[in-house]
């Protein structure tokens, strides 16, 4: 019985992005982002109780990134695509920009946005058959890329509905999401060998300096810290390489 255990929360983790899903399209994002975090608590305990109870298993691993790349590859997809869509219904046919010729004809947005959860299909792929992320990440996770652009859209979307040149903005950041996701830039994870501050700089840097991100900057906060977390990354990878 107890080695179905994890599989029945990874299973809840894949339907809390299946709900995420159907909330964008119904342009509650707020609502879509919640169940992207209920997701990635249960892709927290999913590994976590797999090996508490020893019963990791390969069929396991194989659910646990078909359910990631729905909560964490699709869901804010849709979430980016519903928001596109809105800006689309609001200004009809008009073009305002030569940036914003990718919303005519719409099936240009999905195109272009849900190319992100092909590519994060492809990171946890690639993350499952590397053996370099034990204690790491080599490119952005998917909870984290997930996160940044559902906080982003819920925290800052009314802001980017202003900008002349909102939709280009959006769709370039997209990009750079994909080639975050399969770059080969080692990222740090929050795991601590021991809880002394040699060896742990940046891990602890990044948890203070999370605090007055939320503090000041509310939901969109979780976007910056996202944006904070990739630019710490890079510093450390620069720095190892020098030294």
């Amino acid at each position: 019985m107890k080695k179905h255990i994890p599989n029945t929360i990874t299973c809840c983790n894949l339907m809390s992005g299946c709900i995420a899903v159907w909330w964008a399209f119904q342009g509650h994002y707020k609502m879509a982002l919640l169940f992207i975090i209920v997701g990635a608590i249960f892709d927290f305990f999913d590994g976590m109780t797999a090996r508490l109870l020893h019963v990791s298993s390969p069929i396991g691993k194989e659910l646990d990134s078909l359910a990631d790349d729905i909560t964490f590859g699709f869901a804010p997809s849709a979430i980016v695509f519903s928001f596109l869509k809105s800006i689309y219904d609001s200004v009809g046919q008009q073009c305002l920009s030569p940036l914003e010729l990718p919303l005519i004809p719409l099936g240009g947005i999905a195109s272009l946005v849900f190319i992100m959860a092909a590519f994060s299909a492809l990171r946890l792929a690639k993350f499952n058959l590397d053996e370099r992320q034990a204690m790491g990440f080599i490119g952005l996770p998917t909870p984290a890329n997930a996160l940044f652009w559902g906080s982003l859209i819920v925290g800052a979307g009314d802001w980017l509905r202003t900008l002349p040149y909102g939709t280009g903005l959006i769709l370039l950041g997209v990009a750079i999401s994909c080639y975050l996701l399969i770059a080969e830039i080692p990222m740090f994870a929050l795991k601590f060998k021991t809880w002394g501050w040699k060896g742990n700089e940046i891990k602890y840097i990044f948890i203070i300096s999370c605090i007055p991100l939320l503090l000041f900057l509310g939901i969109s906060g979780l976007a910056a810290i996202i944006a904070w977390y990739i630019i710490l990354s890079v510093f450390t990878t620069k720095r190892n390489k020098t030294n």
